[in-house]
């Protein structure tokens, strides 16, 4: 086994070869013992001493599932749906991991966790593995932690991995980051698209999926976004003639137009048409469908290119939150930074001095 030699600037990132209690973990993980993934995991999510090196040593095993990330406002049924998912996936023989992210609360860092509750009925299957997480204050709804855990579980070598999380919009642009396909859940409640489209769903899904669509407004919502979609892409006014006359043969030829434009885009292997899917989840409606766009959209990301380059920019964007998780230990807890915070704290109150002037001192006394 390699050691580590990592840069003693980084205490908590000193460590030594795997200890013999790490090395029969990890053998016990590659042989695929539930204890083991869950020891592991919880190794993990709790940052405990030598948790990077386990990490460091499972990377080359990555790659195998696909992530799936289904985020959508609360109330969407993005549970249900999941659940549903993960019940066809199994119908085809396939492994499933579920990562059910919750939002936590700011004042005493615990979450809701009712993902487990409410997946009571596909919990026992010993082809599913479910594991509730908490946020733990981060904007984007996935500490980096939680993508840590999403590492093991491609590591242990599930088929899928769904990653669910509360709530859409700027915050969540990090699910997109960290999943191969995103997947953005709305109801008929869930207001027209253009709500949706300044809420940054546009930017982050790879394909839209109307849930509970037996109910009223569903088709013309499934409409809506469709239309923002065509505005983003450019393609919706580009056959509109310049005067208000409209009869029916300028009709039919705008049509005509915009089904060739689509065509010429479902036969481009570099562009992917994002589909608007509808579902009922409770009842399985449609979930075979979005399953066969599902395996599209990842044969695509195989062919075009994309795959790879999203697993490379998530890549890079682990080094930046190590580090900077790292950094931040170093700062805060071994360099003594909140000591000289609170030293500072009456000279900020009397305002002698400025935050600035204390982080620019905090940063000039640690040497890096």
């Amino acid at each position: 086994m390699t050691a580590h030699p990592w840069p003693s600037i980084f205490p908590s990132m000193n460590m030594s070869p795997l200890s013999a209690a790490q090395t029969a973990l990890l053998e016990e993980f590659r042989a695929g013992r539930r204890v083991a993934l869950a020891r592991t995991i919880s190794i993990v999510e709790n940052e405990r001493p030598g948790f990077q090196l386990i990490l460091s040593e499972l990377h080359d095993s990555l790659g195998g599932a696909q992530r799936i990330g289904i985020t959508g406002p609360p109330g969407a049924g993005k549970s249900t749906l999941t659940g549903a998912l993960a019940s066809a996936f199994r119908e085809k023989g396939e492994t499933v991991a579920i990562v059910a992210v919750d939002p936590s609360s700011p004042f005493t860092g615990g979450a809701l966790l009712g993902d487990r509750i409410r997946m009571s009925e596909i919990s026992t299957d010993p082809g599913i593995f479910i594991r509730s997480m908490a946020a733990r204050g981060s904007l984007g709804g996935l500490a980096t932690t939680t993508r840590e855990v999403i590492d093991l579980l491609d590591a242990y070598g599930f088929d899928r991995i769904l990653i669910e999380t509360v709530g859409v919009g700027q915050s969540e642009l990090d699910i997109a980051a960290t999943a191969d396909t995103t997947l953005v859940v709305l109801v008929p409640e869930s207001g027209d698209s253009v709500q949706a489209m300044k809420a940054g769903l546009m930017e982050i899904s790879d394909l839209f999926v109307v849930n509970k669509a037996d109910r009223p407004g569903a088709d013309k919502l499934a409409r809506e976004i469709e239309i923002s979609l065509r505005f983003r892409s450019g393609d919706f006014l580009r056959h509109v003639p310049a005067h208000h006359g409209v009869d029916l043969a300028t009709i039919r030829a705008r049509r005509e137009a915009r089904e060739a434009a689509r065509k010429r885009m479902e036969e481009d292997p570099t562009h992917w048409a994002i589909p608007v899917m509808k579902t009922i989840a409770e009842t399985g409606q449609g979930v075979p469908e979005l399953i066969e766009v599902l395996d599209r959209h990842r044969s695509w990301l195989d062919e075009s290119g994309e795959g790879a380059a999203r697993a490379e920019a998530r890549l890079a964007e682990r080094v930046r939150e190590v580090v900077e998780r790292e950094l931040k230990k170093l700062v805060w807890k071994e360099r003594g930074g909140e000591e000289l915070l609170d030293e500072a704290l009456p000279a900020l109150r009397e305002g002698t001095e400025s935050p600035y002037d204390i982080a620019a001192r905090i940063v000039r006394e640690i040497e890096l």
